[in-house]
């Protein structure tokens, strides 16, 4: 696969210290938050890269998902994307992701979601870089 160059029109800047253990802060400082393992026990509250990841996947396949729809007449303006991020061990061993992203869309049958949703899973630059990388399942809900 040829990795295609891209001409930026925004770059985020965000640095992380400490690990699964650590800190997470963007540069402009909106985003500070403490990290903490999935399964933290020490009772410390944080997120952890999972969470950030499904957050900002979730809101990128929405636009795209918005985005279509609105190009195509179709309401989508009340829709919920709910992006399920899980690690895991792949059969060799190493860390790996998946991803279930579950779509509802009120104002529309199942058919016309399902329509949209695998069209915003073609555009949505989050599906398109982990496309081939690790299983990501689209899915409507009710």
């Amino acid at each position: 696969m040829v990795v295609q160059p891209i001409d930026p029109v925004y770059t985020a800047h965000a640095s992380a210290t400490g690990g699964r253990q650590g800190h997470v802060a963007s540069h402009d400082g909106v985003l500070d938050l403490r990290l903490t393992s999935p399964a933290s026990s020490n009772g410390v509250r944080g997120t952890n890269p999972e969470q950030l990841f499904a957050a900002g996947y979730a809101a990128c396949f929405q636009s795209a998902l918005t985005s279509i729809a609105r190009s195509r007449g179709r309401e989508a303006l009340y829709s919920t994307i709910t992006a399920d991020v899980s690690l895991g061990k792949e059969e060799s061993g190493a860390y790996g992701l998946a991803v279930v992203l579950t779509v509802v869309i009120p104002a529309l049958d199942r058919y016309a979601a399902h329509e949209l949703a695998e069209a915003a899973h073609q555009r949505c630059p989050y599906s398109r870089a982990t496309r081939g990388n690790i299983d990501v399942q689209v899915k409507v809900g009710e």
